[in-house]
């Protein structure tokens, strides 16, 4: 008796989430990673839910989605992918096979990318030789909110007027925080370490030299590690950047070295803005 009462009670909870969702009328979008969660719910607003399939304090590169996200993953009206990064690369078949009817979009069509050398190191991954973290970037922030605006409105064409109005708005936060970073690092450090090598495309925007601790996204060795040290002594880098999907115990050794400030951050965050203007801050100080 008691497991017919939990099945009934199991069967009245889903009942009953079946019934908010069909209530709210909204269908679902689905992206990879939370900073593009939050340029698609900026322009699309009110007329979808949106989730990530990387979730919060998890890593893109190596993530595997839970089976609950595969089934929800099959409510979905449309996949919005961030392009090339490594949780993509891996399952992005998978995916749409287990979902044919899923409509696929990559935003980063028209962003001028980084080639690096391709590795392959246990299930860490980056495939096509291009460097992923497109949206560490105020140029391609703006690229890729269009292309969310256009994917958009071939999905729900009768609001496209809605959703440029709410690009609009996106894009003059985009401006606003790139014409805040330029002030910000207009007297800061001009080179910086980090573990990995997430800031490729801010560096690039802004004239800096970034400095990855990871070799070839393994461990570095010990001849690496001199290296480092002697080039952030010649280059005058005072600030390390650690991220918290990463081990920092070689950054911290490095620190201590050269008595320079580690510093975490998050460029997975959901709160895009802000961490941009975080990052050129510990540069500037």
């Amino acid at each position: 008796m008691k497991r017919i009462a939990l099945f009934l009670v199991t069967l009245l909870c889903l009942s009953a989430c079946g019934s908010k969702q069909q209530q709210s009328g909204k269908e679902t979008l689905t992206v990879t990673l939370e900073p593009l969660r939050y340029f698609t719910e900026v322009i699309a607003g009110d007329k979808y839910n949106v989730v990530s399939m990387v979730p919060k304090g998890s890593s893109p590169e190596t993530y595997d989605p839970t089976p609950q996200q595969l089934v929800n993953l099959d409510k979905s009206t449309a996949y919005l992918r961030i392009g090339y990064i490594g949780f993509e690369q891996a399952w992005m078949d998978k995916l749409t096979s287990n979902a044919p009817h899923l409509k696929v979009f990559d935003t980063s069509k028209g962003i001028d990318p980084i080639y690096e050398e391709e590795h392959n190191h246990g299930d860490h991954h980056h495939g096509g030789g291009i460097e992923p973290h497109i949206w560490n970037s105020t140029r391609n922030a703006a690229i890729i909110a269009d292309n969310i605006y256009a994917a958009l409105c071939r999905l729900d064409s009768t609001n496209a007027p809605y959703y440029k109005h709410r690009l609009d708005s996106l894009q003059g936060i985009i401006t606003r925080t790139d014409n805040e970073l330029r002030g910000l690092l207009q007297h800061a450090d001009t080179t910086f370490l980090i573990y990995h090598p997430a800031l490729s495309y801010f560096a690039r925007d802004y004239g800096l030299k970034q400095i990855s601790i990871e070799e070839g996204g393994k461990e570095p060795s010990p001849a690496h590690l001199k290296n480092l040290i002697e080039t952030c002594r010649r280059d005058n880098a005072h600030v390390i950047f650690v991220q918290q999907e990463f081990d920092t115990r070689n950054a911290k050794l490095i620190a201590d070295e050269l008595g320079v400030d580690v510093i975490p951050i998050n460029p997975l965050s959901y709160d895009w803005q802000e961490e941009m203007i975080n990052i050129a801050k510990a540069l500037t100080k």
